[in-house]
């Protein structure tokens, strides 16, 4: 049986869990398919598409600063890459290039693994970007009773309220806002890169955490480190905590069942994935 070839693209692409992810799965469940990383830069989206075509890709998975260019450039877009206006999957069939968003699914696929329902639930969002997007929307189509977009530039807080005005809240980043809405949370998360490995910023202070109820989890989708500053001033407070890891993982499940279309057992998968990474972080 013929291998076809599947990969990521982004720039810079070098530091992608994403081929150890989808080899690991792959591997698991004996799939015809081989996971690599692609550099492609800022304006060679296009260029790409062709030449995936060209060399029998199956499709690809795409990072910054892909995922909006492709809305235009591909033949169709699923619900989800139509409502985000960003794609995070492709797939290559039948000559038809098809654009998908597989973020918003894995995030919520993380969350309801980790025992965590946004259905009627009032929820704080810390960003407003391209992260935030895939995590807000898809929170309010899970029935989120409200949610609270917190970002210092409000225009673009209030910009992703548009989509679900009954649902979502635009608000600035102040600390005293940031009490305010952590207040009446059910949870929390962080969509913006403010503790990231290699990015600089931090949060200034994480006195908001002290407003939030007891028991209300705290979710920071950034991976690396796997517990961040504010991951762990919450864990100290007493609250549930949770990482981006999960919402990888899943998002990758997802779009590898998009490329294979088959259906993958992620809880057979999952030790497998586990071990993929705690080897390849060790590096």
């Amino acid at each position: 049986m013929e291998t076809k070839k599947l990969c990521v693209i982004g720039d810079p692409v070098e530091h992608s869990l994403s081929p150890v992810i989808h080899n690991a799965i792959l591997k698991e469940t004996g799939l015809p398919y081989v996971y690599g990383r692609v550099r492609v830069r800022g304006g060679e989206t296009a260029g790409f598409l062709r030449r995936a075509a060209a060399e029998g890709y199956a499709g690809f998975n795409a990072t910054m600063p892909h995922k909006i260019d492709l809305v235009e450039l591909v033949d169709e877009l699923d619900a989800d890459a139509q409502l985000y206006q960003a794609v995070n999957t492709v797939v290559l069939r039948d000559g038809k290039m098809r654009g998908c968003n597989t973020d918003g699914r894995g995030f919520l696929q993380m969350l309801l693994e980790a025992g965590i329902s946004p259905e009627d639930k009032t929820v704080t969002v810390l960003g407003a970007g391209g992260a935030a997007r895939a995590v807000v929307l898809k929170l309010a189509q899970a029935g989120a009773r409200r949610i609270f977009v917190c970002n210092r530039t409000r225009s673009k807080a209030e910009a992703l309220a548009k989509e679900f005005p009954m649902q979502i809240a635009p608000c600035g980043f102040e600390e005293q806002t940031l009490q305010d809405c952590a207040l009446f949370s059910d949870f929390l998360v962080n969509t913006t890169p403010m503790g990231m490995s290699g990015v600089m910023a931090r949060f200034e202070r994480l006195n908001f955490l002290e407003a939030l109820p007891k028991g209300a989890a705290v979710c920071d989708i950034i991976y690396s480190p796997p517990e961040t500053m504010l991951l762990a001033r919450a864990r100290a407070l007493g609250h549930p905590t949770l990482n981006g890891l999960g919402m990888l993982i899943y998002q990758a499940i997802f779009a590898l069942e998009e490329f294979t279309d088959s259906k993958i057992d992620a809880q057979k998968v999952l030790p497998a994935v586990k071990t993929a990474l705690d080897e390849a972080m060790k590096v």
